[in-house]
């Protein structure tokens, strides 16, 4: 069945506004967890904007449900990865001025030192992903020097009013990395509105969400809000065969 990995760092982002201690990203994913959550991904940034190192060590020594820690693929940050020992790591593009991460890792352009990241990681038995646009030439190289996982980034899809061509695109891209032996994720921007027809394919194993469904947690309580999300992927999953 499809997992549901639920980014917890707009609760850290809360936090670090006013630089207190609450919300704890602790209880946010105990809360995510006993909704239904199948795994907890934070993102470690260079500039430490809402997730903190204690953060990482803290979830680390508590989770019940596989860690996904999403940092760049610069040295310093990799070896950090290295020393918490997380079941997952993406590795993601990141620049400081970007109020959220904009778009796909160019792999193509940083080859060589996303494969060093890569074989870093996975010498420490470290599931990686890519997380990149739906780009055949960018998961033929994510294949190459040796992903795990590929997350295509559904940022694009969430904003466009064509969303039937971004759907089109979205299944070229998640057989040709099935193809090419990748497992196929997906996330950002991603509501309930727009998730159906993504859910919908069976290729897709994850999808990881976060700013809708703290946005929803609001309302509801983080809780009902998880499980929302994880009966919408199971009401449109197709059971692979």
């Amino acid at each position: 069945m499809t997992r549901l990995g639920v980014n917890i760092d707009h609760v850290a982002t809360l936090r670090e506004v006013r630089h207190a201690s609450y919300p704890s990203v602790v209880e946010a994913a105990s809360a995510a967890i006993r909704g239904g959550a199948d795994g907890i991904t934070v993102h470690l940034r260079e500039d430490r904007r809402h997730i903190q190192d204690h953060d990482v060590s803290e979830l680390k020594n508590m989770l019940t449900v596989p860690m996904n820690l999403e940092i760049s693929i610069s040295p310093e940050m990799v070896d950090l990865a290295c020393e918490y020992l997380p079941e997952h790591v993406c590795l993601v593009p990141e620049r400081r001025e970007e109020l959220t991460t904009e778009g796909g890792l160019d792999v193509l352009a940083y080859t060589q030192q996303t494969e060093k990241a890569i074989q870093r990681l996975q010498k420490e038995k470290i599931q990686v992903s890519l997380f990149i646009d739906p780009d055949l030439a960018q998961i033929t190289q994510a294949a190459r020097i040796g992903a795990d996982v590929i997350e295509i980034h559904t940022g694009h899809y969430a904003n466009t009013s064509n969303k039937a061509g971004f759907l089109a695109l979205m299944e070229k891209a998640v057989a040709h990395a099935i193809a090419l032996g990748l497992e196929v994720h997906a996330g950002h921007g991603l509501t309930l509105e727009n998730l159906p027809p993504l859910a919908s394919m069976p290729e897709i194993a994850e999808f990881n969400i976060g700013h809708a469904i703290v946005a929803r947690a609001l309302q509801n309580g983080l809780e009902q809000a998880v499980r929302d999300y994880k009966q919408c992927i199971v009401k449109h999953a197709v059971r692979s065969l």
